[in-house]
């Protein structure tokens, strides 16, 4: 399977990241493992999950995915097939923080739930916007340092952040981020297109985008309001692309996927993956059934033209 390096690391992934946000909320351990397996077996090597998952649980203390990936690893023994990307900075009971001593700690506290001695990559998952980069940047430098970091990405700050985050590692002479994790899809495209694709081109980062599905919207289960609601998880989520824009990305979908003889969401994923700019979308999945369909999009060469009708219908 071809793989895409990521930035300018020694990290590749392949055409698909799974996203580990589900582990331990929307399925349970035995679940998470049997998807975790069909995943690596399929010949994909990346899987993105977070301290904070799945910390908006009532009573969670955080950490739910990062044990049952740990507990995995583990069990499974795979993991010289895997790469795993975790992320700090989200509110674990103290406030948002970029200090490095709170990613020193946070960073310990991953690696004995993750039961390995190395993250591969280790993100910035929200920007406290306190603390200053130079701060920030040296913590990740003191973790690679130590080998307990391989590569360092970003997610959810601001333009002007990441370019001060960026300058401060080559004013430094410190490792930098070489990867984004930025909120695009077919839907939701205008902030990284406009403010963070023309950053992630000049200085080569790896973009590695969540919400490849727009929170189910692309799957097209989903065609109003109504139907948006009786999911509880998303309901909220969903709504705001059943519009009349939403009903014409919908409708493009399908006629692309009739064409591939494929479901809309491959058809979604499929496009991402055609993006020279994209490294690799992340996308969950709660079975074996939907992961298969997911990883069934690399297979999906999508010509010009069904490209430009995507394009068109989300612009």
């Amino acid at each position: 399977m071809q793989r895409r390096r990521l930035g300018q690391s020694a990290l590749e992934l392949a055409p698909i990241m799974l996203g580990g946000n589900v582990f331990g909320w929307m399925i349970d351990e035995k679940t998470s493992f049997g998807i975790l397996d069909a995943f690596i077996d399929a010949g994909f090597n990346a899987v993105d999950t977070s301290d904070s998952y799945a910390r908006w649980i009532p009573g969670s203390p955080g950490g739910e995915s990062e044990t049952i990936i740990g507990n995995w690893l583990k069990r499974s023994g795979k993991r010289d097939k895997v790469l795993i990307a975790t992320k700090v900075g989200e509110d674990m009971g103290e406030g948002r923080s970029l200090k490095k001593d709170y990613i020193l700690r946070e960073c310990e506290a991953s690696l004995r739930r993750l039961q390995t001695d190395c993250i591969d990559l280790y993100q910035t998952h929200f920007d406290d916007e306190v603390t200053p980069p130079e701060e920030t940047m040296q913590a990740y430098a003191a973790l690679i340092a130590a080998g307990k970091v391989r590569a360092i990405g970003a997610s959810n700050m601001t333009a002007a952040r990441l370019k001060a985050s960026l300058a401060a590692s080559k004013k430094l002479g410190l490792p930098r981020y070489e990867s984004l994790q930025p909120l695009y899809n077919l839907s939701d495209r205008r902030e990284f297109e406009t403010e963070f694709e023309p950053i992630c081109r000049q200085e080569k980062l790896g973009v590695i985008n969540y919400y490849s599905l727009a929170a189910g919207f692309l799957t097209g289960k989903y065609r109003s309001p109504e139907e948006g609601a009786k999911h509880p998880g998303r309901g909220g989520r969903l709504k705001r692309y059943l519009d009349a824009r939403g009903m014409g990305i919908l409708r493009a979908l399908d006629t692309v996927a009739a064409r591939h003889n494929a479901l809309p969401a491959q058809i979604a994923i499929a496009w991402l993956i055609a993006k020279p700019i994209i490294t690799a979308p992340i996308a969950s999945a709660t079975s074996l059934k939907q992961l298969d369909e997911i990883l069934k999009a690399p297979q999906i060469k999508l010509s010009r033209e069904e490209i430009a009708l995507l394009d068109a219908a989300g612009a």
